[in-house]
């Protein structure tokens, strides 16, 4: 599958990159600076020609993963147009508004990902995934023993996203519809909350049951 990362230079971005790029998917970086994008994609062992702008990799990508800071949600999503029409965006987005970023602060539109589906138009199926996950740890060969959740309004497009989950080497969980996203996204805020309060590094979920 040729994924294309959207807002690729960025911690989040790379680490996903690197995973499905040993996973053997085709990945394109995607920047609003193509000499970051090329930077970014001969570190993780591409071609330069696969670091391109965002509304390129949109373009050429089956799927996009959108990894950009909540302030620059809006406007990545909105420099490339339709050229999402009829592909699956996973949206990474968390809606953390610094400095608070211990406290929850979700957007209008409910989530960051419902507002992603607003921006988008009903031609692209918008899944929430990948919120709860530590960057850096997905920089590294690591076992990382979290779970992520997976939410859409189609259910195959999830289940794409929790193949690629599996191919990043995590556990994806279906989480019910889109609206579900938010307690994703909420779940990042008190997470680092953990973290601080309790001297952790990278805490995360785990479902349980039988």
């Amino acid at each position: 599958m040729k994924i294309a990362i959207l807002g690729g230079t960025g911690a989040l971005g790379k680490g996903l990159a690197s995973r499905w790029i040993k996973a053997n998917h085709e990945v394109l970086i995607g920047s609003r600076d193509i000499n970051k994008a090329q930077e970014i994609a001969v570190e993780l062992g591409l071609e330069s020609s696969a670091g391109m702008l965002n509304i390129d990799a949109a373009d050429l990508g089956d799927i996009a993963c959108l990894t950009v800071p909540f302030a620059h949600q809006e406007s990545t999503l909105s420099s490339i147009g339709n050229k999402l029409e009829d592909k699956i965006l996973i949206d990474a987005t968390v809606p953390l508004v610094p400095p608070k970023v211990m406290r929850v602060q979700l957007p209008p539109e409910g989530s960051a990902a419902m507002k992603a589906q607003s921006i988008m138009g009903e031609g692209t199926k918008v899944v929430s995934a990948f919120q709860n996950i530590s960057a850096e740890l997905l920089q590294t060969d690591k076992e990382i023993d979290c779970d992520v959740l997976v939410s859409g309004d189609f259910l195959e497009a999830r289940a794409t996203v929790i193949e690629l989950a599996a191919d990043a080497g995590l556990k994806g969980w279906h989480a019910g519809p889109l609206c579900n996203s938010v307690a994703a996204e909420a779940l990042t805020s008190i997470l680092i909350a953990i973290n601080k309060k309790h001297s952790l590094q990278h805490s995360g979920i785990k479902i349980t049951g039988h």
